[in-house]
């Protein structure tokens, strides 16, 4: 599914031939965040929008809106009543204008530029799965290293954070989770069965969480993405296939990718948060941005009401203690520049070209207050060529992969292998890679620190990192003879590393 957006902009997918393939806020006080849900139709009628609406957080006030949004001819999905947001959806074209000059309203917009459909699947080609011949050959080199896991050889980027290493002394704690918001997680692979937990897992797709029984599974078997992004976490070690960077934790999936264009709207990722801190996730990870804005712009009035209501719904995961790990991005842009031409938004309909300003128009989640965000590596240690980069912008980084650079191993990919549904595995690349190694760390940290805060974990990834300072030479990530990106920065911190590449050995030590 080429249109997946955590794929096509987080995660490079390629088909495995050789083997397997600041921003406004409000931060609430209350215990919990848990919607109140009205039934709707699964079809929406024709035209129908749907809306985020951020109001003051009393009982009075949100009373009152909800009956503002009846009479503006808005039906109310889910209210999010201790952070103040209310997922609406409205065919009546002014509805936006409308409750923004209600009372108690502090922001309101349009979460997609399309009308609403009817769910349904687009088919695509599957990611090509690991021969008996390759993966012979991994086993064999394997087996000679004594490793444990029969397709370790090929995990270079364990080894690059000496991952390997620590889970000798301390894979992780049962009684941590990270939760990986994102398109599924195929909880019956023999990988990451050991480690699942359903009952911290759930679909938020629509903006309302359910829990039954396999909902929080990928749609098709091409909706890999999550999957592979939880075993980069915590695949068990337990003699099959791959093992996680965090292999003795616990791992939930929150899926929030539209069933019909793979999108990750803003009011799927409003329950994400709101329900892994709910339910006593540790850790989320988040390998995406969410649509349908690459950046979320404060002028525009539908842009902030996203980036209001999701950085409601992260704070308040913050506050109840889960620290919250974002990607980067794939586009090689400089977070820290004063423009950035963006080709691709709004990716539900028709993209416009426009010119923002990184300071001021937002990729959400990333870039919002207290969000872990990582850049991604190669073998050699040197940024991607497509991470996203910026100082002040990255914190930590990590690898994700890089076709550019070849390790020494059975398959010589530069990318990352990981865990495919239906007992697969596959290669990727991508900050959306680099992502789940740094909360697989946060995962160990939390482990050994278990009453850290989501600021202490983040300042123990930042301190144990090792920052291989900016290139001497000019930066040219695909060997064309073109400067790619300038780095910016110290030997303590940089534009490309931020504080350094994460380290897994220092984390359990």
């Amino acid at each position: 599914m080429a249109h997946l957006p955590s794929r096509r902009r987080l995660a490079l997918a390629v088909p495995v031939v050789l083997s397997l393939t600041a921003a406004v806020g409000f931060l609430p006080t209350a215990a919990t965040a848990a919607p109140v849900t009205a039934s709707t139709a699964q079809a929406a009628e024709a035209g129908t929008l749907a809306y985020v609406v951020n109001t003051k957080v009393d009982h009075r006030t949100i009373e009152s809106v909800k009956k503002a949004i009846a009479a503006a001819d808005g039906t109310l999905v889910a209210s999010y009543d201790k952070i103040g947001v209310l997922v609406v959806h409205s065919a009546n074209p002014d509805f936006g204008a409308q409750i923004r000059a209600v009372r108690g309203v502090q922001s309101a917009g349009a979460t997609r530029t399309a009308p609403l459909t009817a769910a349904g699947t687009t088919d695509e080609g599957a990611a090509q799965v690991l021969s008996k011949a390759e993966a012979a050959k991994i086993e064999k080199a394997s087996d000679a290293a004594g490793q444990s896991e029969p397709l370790e050889a090929d995990q270079w980027d364990l080894r690059a954070i000496g991952a390997d290493k620590a889970a000798e002394i301390n894979p992780g704690s049962k009684k941590v989770t990270v939760a990986v918001i994102d398109t599924g997680v195929d909880d019956t692979h023999p990988d990451l069965a050991p480690n699942f937990s359903a009952s911290q897992s759930a679909n938020c797709v629509g903006g309302v969480a359910d829990t039954s029984e396999g909902a929080w599974r990928p749609y098709t078997a091409d909706d890999y993405h999550g999957t592979h992004v939880a075993g980069e976490i915590a695949a068990a070690r337990n003699g099959i296939g791959v093992a996680g960077v965090a292999p003795g934790v616990k791992v939930a999936g929150i899926k929030v990718s539209d069933p019909k264009d793979g999108l990750f709207y803003p009011e799927n990722v409003v329950c994400a948060f709101v329900f892994a801190a709910d339910h006593g996730v540790e850790v989320t990870n988040n390998s995406y941005y969410v649509d349908p804005w690459l950046y979320n712009c404060m002028d525009d009035p539908d842009q902030k009401a996203i980036v209001d209501a999701v950085n409601r719904a992260q704070l308040y995961a913050q506050k109840k203690g889960t620290i919250n790990v974002a990607s980067a991005g794939n586009s090689n842009h400089d977070l820290d520049s004063d423009a950035l031409v963006d080709s691709s938004s709004p990716d539900d309909s028709t993209p416009v070209t426009r010119t923002v300003d990184p300071h001021e128009c937002f990729d959400v989640p990333t870039q919002l207050p207290g969000v872990v965000t990582v850049s991604a590596t190669g073998v050699t240690g040197a940024k991607s060529y497509y991470s996203t980069y910026g100082l002040g912008a990255v914190d930590v980084a990590a690898p994700g992969g890089d076709k550019y650079k070849i390790p020494d191993t059975p398959s010589a990919n530069g990318r990352i292998l990981s865990t495919l549904p239906n007992n697969t595995y596959g290669f990727l690349q991508g900050t959306s890679m680099a992502s789940p190694h740094v909360a697989g760390v946060a995962a160990l940290l939390k482990s050994k620190y278990p009453f850290a805060s989501p600021a202490q974990l983040q300042a123990l990834l930042k301190a144990q990192a090792d920052n291989p300072g900016c290139p001497t030479e000019p930066y040219d990530g695909n060997g064309d003879g073109v400067v790619d990106a300038t780095c910016v920065g110290s030997k303590r911190v940089n534009g490309f590393y931020g504080f350094g590449i994460v380290n897994a050995l220092r984390a359990v030590k």
